[in-house]
């Protein structure tokens, strides 16, 4: 009797971790505007982004986060501190903030979800937007034209999430084999 209460109980844990997970934003992309707009290529840019990092960073065991290819480099878990920063530096262009260097000591598991709630916060935004322009990225007084978040921020998460997937790689985790990139859906 214990041993099936205690499989109920690890049942029930674990289908409440998938449930959470589940609720993060990228699971999959979401689908695509009808429209081409500046927006909506933005906002597609960031969903990309985002659901490319929510596989990278899916499930990583202590092994994973504590990775670095080489001693000058950083782990696993560096990494994503640093993609949050990025996820930060886009989320406040879209809400007309300025960045600052603020560091919050969060866990893995609080860098993830809030790496995607800003990268869905800020997607949902470029979405319903005509005119790009306005999303300045903001350092104190300096004020860094749009064009920057595409070849700063967003190209610099996309790569580190190709980072993270190499390492994890390393370590015995690959990503799940059925993630489809391409489409950005999950295959059955």
């Amino acid at each position: 009797m214990k041993h099936l209460v205690l499989l109920l109980i690890l049942l029930v844990t674990q289908l409440s971790c998938a449930q959470t997970d589940e609720k993060l934003p990228y699971y999959e992309v979401p689908e695509y505007s009808d429209k081409f707009t500046a927006g909506t290529m933005a906002a597609r840019m960031v969903d990309a982004l985002g659901f490319r990092f929510y596989w990278a960073s899916d499930s990583l065991t202590e092994k994973d986060l504590a990775y670095k290819a080489n001693d000058n480099g950083r782990t696993s878990l560096e990494t994503i501190q640093h993609i949050y920063d990025l996820s930060r530096v886009i989320v406040n262009s879209t809400l007309k903030q300025p960045n600052s260097k603020d560091k919050e000591g969060l866990s893995y598991l609080e860098l993830r979800s809030k790496t995607l709630q800003n990268l869905k916060t800020a997607a949902d935004i470029l979405r319903e937007s005509d005119d790009v322009s306005q999303f300045k990225i903001i350092f104190g007084e300096e004020e860094i034209p749009f064009w920057n978040q595409v070849n700063g921020p967003i190209a610099d998460a996309i790569w580190h999430c190709g980072q993270l997937s190499i390492y994890r790689r390393t370590t015995g985790n690959p990503i799940s084999s059925k993630v489809n990139f391409f489409s950005g859906k999950i295959k059955d």
